[in-house]
Order: structure tokens, then C-alpha cells, then sequence
């Protein structure tokens, strides 16, 4: 491909992803007050009380928060039960919740034809079951992917990712895996993105994944309102080491040693506002009433913000 056809296809994904003005898609749902951003639980962090899907979504609208962040596989666990969509949909916006992001793993990258073809069939199955819960977009991280998936080739898959997602009305995420071989770092999950040439592509972050992966959080000064809709956010200390850190270390924002008050400022230099998702896998927290533990983080959040406010 020639230099000129090159930045003729990319060039709408690499406006939007890298300008600080945003797409309508992108426009943030901003919230009255001095705190602009909105805050989401992601049901990881409640997962060891092993609640209902319904029982979630109560603890997270008893709690506080603005919107959740479901598991697909308990989604799909609870329609196979016999569970309403529409009735959980109701359940959602009663507690006056939206759902901004959801965490599902279909096999969309991986270089196997077959299993790229089954991942694309689920990863629709799951943005169809999303729309009728009012869902706005989908975590798309490399799921099965065995080594290094070339990024170019990755790009391909993730734009055909967002043509489904045009049919549903449900936008994939890029996501990336701290140390993952194939998007373990903010540059490679971007890149691909990038090179996707698609005006939906984004970026779904997180403040541990962008430690684990070796990526210096400077670098998100670069990204826009487009890439940058929702983050996941967490916090991770001192001790392990980074080579020996895992997910189940991660601590509520403020308890650790991320720079959260620079991230937040870097958000907001470039004019983005992000969903802040809480998203962790701590068994300490899992072993608390789950209530407490999302009054808990929920407040530990905006505490985490406010000094770059």
C-alpha cells in the first residue's frame, strides 16, 4: 500500500483517536457539579459474593454509582435461565444506571480462521444481547491469541469487530493485557486501532494493565475524547514487584502507588472524561459485604480525582 492510500484509510480513525475534540459518538455524558466525570462499577470487583446478576445491579444502584460494567458470562448464564432482558433492563434503569461497557472474550483476533470465524459469532451474539439492555459498548481485548498476532492483521479483525458492532449499535473497545504478547502495551492497542481506519474505534484503559505492560501513563496525554470513553480504574502497590504483580493485587485507587491524580489531569488536559470503572479482583474486598465494598470504592474513587479537579 502507498503512503498517500495509507493515510487516506487511516486517517478519520487517527483524527479522532489523537485530536482532543471528539465525534458525537465520543461526547461524553458529562454530570453537573465540578466533577465531570461518571462512575461505574465493573462487577469484577463484587465477583467472589458470587451475587445474581440482579443482585449486582442493586448493589450498584444502592451504592451510588452512575452506570455498571457486566460480565458477558453471566449475562448469557441468566438468559439461559429463563431470565428477562427486559426485565433486567427495567431493573438497570430503575436504579437510574446505564450500562456503558461490558467484559466478554470472544475470540476475534486470534489467527485461526475457524476460531476467528466462531469469536466474530459470539462476540455478535454478545453486542446483540448488550443492545437490549441499553449497553453502549464492549471490552475487545486479545482474547486466545497464542504469541505475537501480527498488528496489521490485528486491525483487519479488529475493524471487521466494529462493522458488527455498526449493525448492533454496540462499540468494541480495544483493550490491552499488561505483558500480553499480542496487545500488552497502550502503543500496540492504539496502533491497531489506528490502523483499523474505522471512526468508532477507542481505547478501553486501565491503570493497572498500562503498569503491568510497561507503558509510561505520559503517553495517554496523546489520546483524545474519541479513544478515551472508558477506563478502567484501579490502583496497585509497591510490593510484588512488577514482574511478579498479578490482577488480584489490585487495591481501590488512592490505596497504592499509581500516579491516579497525574492520569486524571492528563485526561482532562486533552478535554476527555472518561467512565471510570472499578474494576478489581482483590479476594480482601471479595470477602466483605458487597454493598460495603462498592460504598467503599465508589468513594475511594472520587477521592482519587479530586485533587486534579
Amino acid at each position: 500500500m502507498s503512503r498517500r492510500n495509507l493515510l487516506k484509510t487511516t486517517g478519520i480513525a487517527t483524527a479522532g483517536l489523537l485530536a482532543a475534540s471528539a465525534t458525537t459518538q465520543a461526547k461524553p455524558n458529562k454530570k453537573s457539579g465540578s466533577d465531570p466525570f461518571r462512575y461505574c462499577l465493573n462487577m469484577s470487583t463484587i465477583r467472589g459474593q458470587e451475587l445474581s446478576v440482579t443482585g449486582e445491579v442493586d448493589v450498584a444502584g444502592k451504592a451510588g454509582y452512575d452506570a455498571i460494567e457486566p460480565w458477558l458470562g453471566k449475562l448469557n448464564d441468566y438468559k439461559k435461565n429463563g431470565g428477562s432482558l427486559k426485565d433486567l433492563r427495567k431493573r438497570i434503569e430503575d436504579h437510574g444506571l446505564t450500562v456503558e461497557s461490558a467484559i466478554g472474550f470472544a475470540r476475534w483476533i486470534v489467527d485461526d480462521d475457524a476460531q476467528r470465524a466462531k469469536g466474530l459469532e459470539d462476540a455478535r451474539r454478545d453486542m446483540d444481547l448488550l443492545a437490549q439492555l441499553g449497553a453502549k459498548r464492549i471490552a475487545a481485548p486479545p482474547a486466545g491469541a497464542r504469541g505475537t498476532v501480527d498488528p496489521m492483521a490485528a486491525a483487519k479483525r479488529y475493524r471487521a469487530l466494529l462493522e458488527i458492532g455498526d449493525e448492533i449499535g454496540v462499540v468494541p473497545q480495544i483493550e490491552m493485557w499488561g505483558g500480553n504478547p499480542s496487545i500488552g502495551r497502550v502503543s500496540t492497542a492504539i496502533y491497531i486501532a489506528i490502523e483499523a481506519g474505522h471512526p468508532s474505534a477507542c481505547f478501553l484503559g486501565d491503570v493497572y494493565h498500562t503498569y503491568k505492560g510497561g507503558s509510561d501513563f505520559a503517553g495517554l496525554k496523546m489520546l483524545g475524547p474519541q479513544a478515551l470513553q472508558h477506563f478502567h480504574w484501579n490502583d496497585y502497590p509497591a510490593d510484588p514487584p512488577l514482574e511478579k504483580i498479578g490482577d488480584q493485587h489490585r487495591v481501590f485507587p488512592g490505596d497504592g502507588i499509581a500516579p491516579i491524580a497525574d492520569i486524571t489531569r492528563g485526561f482532562l488536559q486533552v478535554g476527555a472524561t472518561p467512565v471510570l470503572s472499578l474494576e478489581l479482583f482483590n479476594r480482601e474486598y471479595w470477602a466483605m459485604d458487597a454493598l460495603e465494598a462498592a460504598r467503599i470504592g465508589l468513594d475511594k474513587m472520587k477521592a482519587s480525582v479530586a485533587p486534579a479537579l
